[in-house]
């Protein structure tokens, strides 16, 4: 029978494979493949946690509502196994679910029932365990990380899996609702809308909803002793200032400028994207770093005034439009150096151009432009000087090249055309050169890509 088909020239094709109904364990992204998980995009997530400082236990329940993009038999979040699932629900129904040992950072789900393609669907896990923090590449803490009154929580790049389940990635971004249920006396400080406290017996319940999209590792739950503040900018911008108590003097002064910075940052940039500013400062000096957590950046001590201002211009670039890959970092992290740099000027510091010689003149081994911006190299690169450094050079660089006109025609642009999405350096370097109308290759080539000074 096969002969006499060869011979007849007729082709019988072979069984087309089936389709896939698992959702992938890792989203695919060269610094950390694992990262994020595939088969579905979150919508919003809704946390109730309930914390106690002095035993580091975390109880929670996450809601998720979130969209299929294929069918699906079975998917994961990313939670790390200091967190245990102890119930599963999936659209309300019992769901099988699993935290393999080898996997560091999964919780595989197995649904009652298939999911349809391009479906909404919902999750609840609860769950609890006593927190960790998880050192990044570069050795920084990450995560849930333990302070002498409470926990200052941060999450760039991996660190939001040590206290929630969720797809740990920056491209798939979500709207929050957050509340911390803490013994009183302590504040939980969080993104978004910040309602009063509700106290129930010896507890405090902190409540807050951010309602524009941004990626996971832009929440916060931080706990602790805090003072806090409410204020308008002069443009109507309303928010909310939690300082520790221990760095109310140093923090003070800096933060009355913050107004000022965001209301000069919106006549640059356009108008403030998040409903609500703001800041946390709290007393975390083995931490090492701020972070931009969505509406209230996050510090560990007493900021000063360029931090600040970096910082919130990440509202912006970082927090408003964020880099896809964690390889594009410098198009979050470049441009909010580069804005601190032009805070610098408009206050009466250094100039723009100053800050440009200033770079230039160090020598051609500095840590300033090693690696490239556009290619750190690996996940242990993407916070080095040169991300920072070279970043904001690039760009100061093409404002003088281009003019003011065309160069904030191109800022403006860009936060507009990915307002709360994702973006990549690929897609910045062919939007600038659309918009000034001028091939831009070479000068992205000599600024982001070269292994030697610019």
């Amino acid at each position: 029978m096969v002969a006499l088909l060869v011979v007849t020239g007729l082709v019988v094709p072979a069984a087309a494979a089936a389709p896939s109904t698992v959702g992938s364990a890792g989203g695919g992204d060269p610094y950390y493949p694992m990262q994020g998980n595939g088969g579905y995009n979150a919508k919003h997530y809704t946390l109730n946690l309930r914390y106690d400082p002095r035993t580091r236990r975390l109880n929670g329940v996450m809601h998720l509502r979130a969209v299929t993009t294929e069918r699906l038999s079975r998917f994961d979040l990313d939670l790390r196994h200091d967190m245990t699932a102890t119930r599963v629900l999936v659209n309300g129904r019992v769901a099988r679910h699993a935290q393999p040992a080898e996997r560091a950072h999964e919780l595989v789900i197995t649904p009652a029932a298939t999911l349809p393609a391009h479906k909404p669907f919902t999750v609840a896990v609860t769950y609890g365990g006593t927190t960790a923090l998880i050192h990044d590449p570069d050795g920084s803490p990450d995560g849930w990380i333990k302070t002498d009154d409470g926990a200052f929580v941060a999450n760039e790049p991996q660190g939001s899996p040590t206290w929630f389940p969720v797809n740990n990635t920056p491209r798939d971004k979500a709207t929050y609702t957050i509340t911390v249920n803490v013994p009183r006396g302590y504040v939980a400080a969080s993104n978004g809308r910040f309602y009063p406290p509700v106290h129930r017996g010896t507890r405090t319940i902190w409540h807050y909803n951010l309602t524009t999209p941004v990626s996971d590792y832009l929440v916060t739950a931080t706990v602790g002793h805090f003072d806090i503040h409410h204020g308008r900018t002069a443009k109507g911008v309303p928010y909310t200032i939690f300082i520790d108590p221990t760095q109310r003097a140093g923090a003070g002064l800096v933060l009355r400028k913050l107004p000022k910075i965001i209301d000069f940052y919106s006549s640059r940039y356009g108008a403030y994207p998040f409903g609500r500013a703001g800041a946390i400062v709290d007393n975390a000096p083995n931490v090492g770093y701020a972070l931009e957590t969505a509406t209230r950046p996050l510090f560990p001590g007493a900021p000063d005034e360029l931090t600040l201002a970096h910082e919130l211009a990440h509202q912006w670039y970082g927090d408003t439009v964020t880099c896809k890959r964690w390889r594009d970092i410098w198009i979050n992290e470049g441009f909010a150096e580069f804005s601190d740099w032009m805070w610098d000027q408009h206050r009466g510091g250094m100039t723009m151009h100053q800050h440009l010689r200033q770079l230039l003149a160090r020598p051609a081994g500095s840590a300033s432009f090693e690696p490239p911006p556009g290619n750190p190299g690996s996940a242990a690169n993407i916070f080095d000087n040169s991300v920072y450094d070279r970043g904001a050079g690039t760009l100061e660089a093409l404002r003088e090249k281009l003019g003011n006109a065309i160069f904030f025609k191109i800022m403006r642009g860009w936060v507009h055309l990915h307002r709360y999405g994702n973006a990549t350096t690929a897609g910045f370097t062919k939007y600038a050169s659309t918009v000034a109308h001028r091939d831009l290759t070479h000068f992205f080539d000599v600024w982001l890509y070269r292994r030697a000074k610019p």
